[in-house]
């Protein structure tokens, strides 16, 4: 690129469906506040239903938590977003309860430290990564369902092939599929890379709150 920054990796949603966009580096980069572990262009996406919402509301969603199943996405196809070899394919880790209401959602940042010192699993939860090439780039797909994952080490995968399911394991406070690209998988020292979705007018990035709609087979 002109600005000496490296191309964004063009990627197949990795899913089908409707998702609403969370924190979107067309928003802001660093996308989720940090370069840690390579987020700088990270990209959440939550399934939501036709009203826009990811899981009906409830009492439970204002004073409690609520459990992962009663989301939209939990459990929906996760599917590879470019051809590639698997690297990782981390699974085991649980689904956690789902926090939407304010109390719960400042006492699970409050041990978000924690759960960095503990290591990429207990932030990325159970994961996949697909090596695009010999030595990268690498794409991440977190916070997969326990026991979902389908693919293992050393697999060649096609695009849109199904390498698990959402889920609401690791660092997660609902049902989301988290995604990035990295230039290593040295996750301390590991560079994020820009990205981009193959659309019907080319390649692009939604917007912050954006709802994506991917048809299956399209």
């Amino acid at each position: 690129m002109a600005d000496g920054s490296p191309a964004p990796l063009e990627l197949a949603y990795p899913f089908d469906g409707r998702w609403q966009a969370r924190n979107s580096p067309a928003r802001r980069v660093p996308s989720h506040g940090t370069h840690l572990m390579g987020t700088t262009y990270a990209i959440d996406f939550v399934a939501v239903d036709e009203q826009g919402r990811s899981a009906p509301w409830s009492w439970r969603a204002a004073v409690a938590t609520e459990p992962p199943e009663a989301f939209v996405g939990f459990g929906a196809p996760i599917l590879a977003p470019c051809p590639g070899r698997v690297v990782v394919a981390h699974d085991g880790e649980p689904d956690h309860e789902a926090r939407r209401s304010a109390p719960f959602l400042l006492g699970y940042a409050l041990t978000q430290a924690r759960r960095v010192r503990a290591g990429a699993a207990s932030i990325a939860g159970n994961h996949v990564v697909i090596a695009t090439g010999e030595g990268g780039p690498f794409v991440l797909l977190a916070h997969l369902r326990r026991g979902s994952v389908r693919v293992a080490v050393g697999d060649e995968v096609a695009e849109g092939h199904v390498v698990g399911a959402c889920g609401n394991s690791g660092n997660s406070t609902e049902p989301h599929v988290h995604l990035q690209v990295t230039d290593s998988l040295a996750w301390d020292t590991a560079r994020g890379l820009p990205l981009r979705f193959r659309g019907p007018d080319g390649p692009t990035l939604p917007a912050e709150s954006e709802i994506v709609r991917v048809r299956a087979g399209a």
